[in-house]
């Protein structure tokens, strides 16, 4: 009897400490100055991440140095991510690269001599949408060029 009720005893404490210390650890965590941004970062990170990975920032179309940059960085992520056999996500970067590429027919050549067939029919279902992406783009740069 006094085992049963003297553990019971050591129970209720050790919950009470549990939940004094998870209370504790939250307040401190809520009074830290950066707490809010860094929530605020993580959601935006979150809400970027279910958007798609391949949903890249689009470079300034008109500064060609940016544009350049960009298509190094979407090729070459493209390609680790399908050497990875990350095909969905490597396709969407590669429809970055040739959607500002400035001639796409000779990338498409090339890549459809390096990819496998399978992946290069995955690439050219993907371009519309990509296309797409550009018109939009390009038609909010017109747009904020007239204020």
């Amino acid at each position: 009897m006094m085992g049963g009720k003297s553990s019971t005893i050591a129970a209720g404490v050790c919950g009470a400490l549990f939940v004094g210390y998870c209370i504790y650890f939250d307040r401190k965590r809520r009074s830290d100055p950066n707490f809010k941004n860094r929530l605020r970062e993580r959601r935006r990170n979150q809400v970027a991440a279910k958007q798609g990975t391949g949903l890249s920032k689009l470079p300034d179309l008109k500064d060609a140095e940016a544009v350049q940059k960009f298509f190094l960085e979407e090729i070459q992520l493209g390609e680790e991510l399908l050497a990875q056999g990350d095909y969905e996500n490597g396709i969407e970067h590669l429809t970055n690269a040739i959607a500002v590429c400035g001639q796409p027919q000779q990338l498409l050549q090339v890549l459809q001599q390096t990819l496998p067939p399978p992946v290069f029919q995955m690439l050219l279902t993907k371009l519309p949408t990509i296309s797409q992406r550009i018109v939009s783009a390009q038609g909010s740069l017109n747009e904020d060029d007239l204020e």
